[in-house]
Order: structure tokens, then C-alpha cells, then sequence
């Protein structure tokens, strides 16, 4: 069995750089890699690292569960679930908090970045979140994870534990790799381009919600940072604004940047934003027709209830043989 996978925390709705970063090339790949079963999971248990509102967390996890499928996913070659109603993952996350050393969670880089964050006392469980992560991954022999350019190192990690629980206990789990898209992998906040497009920004001028109203996203777009130029060219260097909206145009258009750069020769930002707001929020503006189609369908509730079924079946025979191999239980 040959499995991708992937999941994404329900912190809040997710950004259109989560939609081009990770959801359109998930579809992508679902339409490419027809050989691969598709395990994809709401990431619940991980969105609790910092406080949330239980009501609103309730409704986040039904919203990005409705925003696989509005996005385009395949229900028929997909299992769709909720990482909190398959508890094996704590089980094994457990596990590997005990083959896992403080050193190697004290240098991610997420954890540093999101501490310094912090507002309120930094939790345990946000620490060693990256060993949750791992068993995420390891429970199902996942031989591809899709991952951005911030998650290589959590991804690394999860490898390095697969390899030293094999050494200590035997051959038990697939040593994964990643998937990384060449493009969109990373976007950018639209008023600040040195940092990644971020729904806990402070600025949510420089984010795009897949779920806000279509009149404000192209607003956002028009507004967004550029420089002193007017040439559109890609220059993620030197001009890092217009090489950002240049990603989300090529990525969403499949247009290399060198045709769209020959597209606006003699424009400026004016007209290249214009029709830049007018094709996110064509695309977005589908998401959300699917979306409103699907949120409260009994169709998603049917998908999230066989999505929980099969995650359990497998991921349950995978923690009893490792249990057993640890030498845990009777």
C-alpha cells in the first residue's frame, strides 16, 4: 500500500498560501500519483498547543474538512479524518517523545519562532509537538509527505526517529520523503514580503482567507507592497513584493514568470494587480461555492465517518505491533 500524506492545523481558516502551498498541490498530486492512496486529517490535536476557543476550534475542524473537499479533492481516492478520533496517534506520539531527545526539539525552528510569539506561558505539548508530527506520519507508512520549505525540518526529524526506532526494535516503519512543489511552495504576507503568509498575523492586510468575502481579497491584492519600480519582473532578491504576487500568478495561472513578465512589458503594477485580483478571486470564489455546497452536507459527515473508520483500522494494527515491539502491555 503506497500512501501520501498530509494534514493541516484548524487554527482558523486557512490563507490562500496554505490553498496554493498545500491544498491545490495536494489535488495535483492526487491527480498525477494515481497509484498512492490519499490519507489527509484535520490536525486538531495539534491546534491545542496554544488555547483555543472550544466552540470555535469545533467549528474550524468542520471548516477545513469542507475546504479539502471544496479545493478539490477526490472523495473516491481519499481518506478524510480527524486527527483526535484516531487515538493511536497520541499513543505512538508518546512513543516517540521517548526515543526523541530535548536537543533535537530545543532547535526547531517553528518552536523558536512561535515561542517568541508566545503572549501567554509556552506549553509542553508545543515543544513536542514535532514528535505528535511524526507519528502522524509513521502510523501509516507514509512513503510522501507534502511539505513547504518550513516543514522540511520537522519532516527530517520524523526521519530520524523512523530510523532509530528500526535500529533499536527492528525493521517497524517507512523512512518517508518529501514532496516539495517547485512552485508556490512558500507565499508570502502581501504587506510584508520577507515573511510567510500567516493567519495569526498581526497585519491581516498581508493575508488572504479562503473564506472572506470576495470585495475585500481583491482589495488586499491591489494594496498589496510592491517597490519603486513598475517593470514586472521576478526578482525575489531585489524586488520581493512582485515576485510574490508573481508566485501566486504563476501558480494559480500556470504561466512561467518569464511569460508573465513578457505579458505586462510597457505595464505597470496597476494593470498587473487589476488582473491579478480578478484571477484569485476567480479561483477562491470556486473554493467558496464548493464549500457552502458541501459544509453542511451529509455527504461530508458520510466521508468523515468512513475517513475515521479506515484511519482506525490501520492505524491500530500498527500500534499494537509496535507496542509489542517496545514490549508494552501484557
Amino acid at each position: 500500500m503506497n500512501i501520501v500524506l498530509s494534514g493541516i492545523k484548524p487554527t482558523g481558516i486557512p490563507t490562500l498560501g496554505n490553498y496554493l502551498g498545500a491544498l491545490k498541490n495536494f489535488v495535483r498530486l492526487q491527480n498525477s500519483m494515481t497509484d498512492y492512496e490519499f490519507f489527509v486529517f484535520v490536525a486538531d490535536l495539534h491546534a491545542i498547543t496554544t488555547p483555543q476557543d472550544p466552540k470555535t476550534l469545533k467549528q474550524n475542524i468542520k471548516n477545513v474538512a469542507a475546504l479539502y473537499l471544496a479545493c478539490g479533492l477526490n472523495p473516491e481516492r481519499l481518506v478524510l479524518f480527524i486527527q483526535s478520533e484516531v487515538n493511536a496517534h497520541i499513543k505512538l506520539g508518546y512513543a516517540m517523545q521517548s526515543i526523541c531527545y530535548m536537543g533535537e526539539l530545543e532547535r526547531m525552528t517553528q518552536y523558536k519562532d512561535k515561542a517568541a510569539k508566545q503572549t501567554q506561558g509556552i506549553t509542553s505539548a508545543l515543544f513536542t509537538y514535532p514528535a505528535l508530527m511524526a507519528a502522524d506520519i509513521l502510523l501509516y507508512d507514509a512513503k510522501y509527505v507534502p511539505v513547504g520549505d518550513d516543514q522540511k525540518q520537522h519532516l527530517e526529524l520524523t526521519r530520524d526517529l523512523a530510523i532509530r526506532f528500526n535500529n533499536r526494535y527492528g525493521e517497524t516503519f517507512v523512512i518517508p520523503e518529501p514532496l516539495i512543489p517547485k512552485k508556490g511552495a512558500r507565499i508570502m504576507d502581501l504587506q510584508d514580503p520577507s515573511k510567510k503568509m500567516d493567519k495569526s498575523s498581526d497585519n491581516e492586510k498581508g493575508c488572504i482567507f479562503l473564506l472572506e468575502p470576495i470585495n475585500s481579497i481583491k482589495k488586499k491584492i491591489k494594496s498589496a507592497v510592491t517597490d519603486l519600480e513598475t517593470c514586472v519582473r521576478y526578482d525575489k532578491e531585489k524586488k520581493p513584493g512582485i515576485s510574490n504576487l508573481m508566485t501566486i500568478y504563476s501558480t494559480i495561472t500556470e504561466l512561467s514568470f518569464a511569460e508573465i513578465e513578457a505579458k505586462y512589458v510597457g505595464k505597470g503594477y496597476g494593470d498587473f494587480k487589476k488582473d491579478l485580483a480578478e484571477i484569485v478571486a476567480c479561483e477562491v470564489g470556486k473554493v467558496q461555492e464548493n464549500f457552502n455546497r458541501i459544509i453542511n452536507s451529509q455527504e461530508l459527515e458520510s466521508i468523515l465517518n468512513q475517513g475515521k473508520e479506515r484511519a482506525n483500522l490501520i492505524a491500530n494494527r500498527k500500534i499494537d505491533k509496535i507496542f509489542k515491539k517496545i514490549g508494552l502491555g501484557r
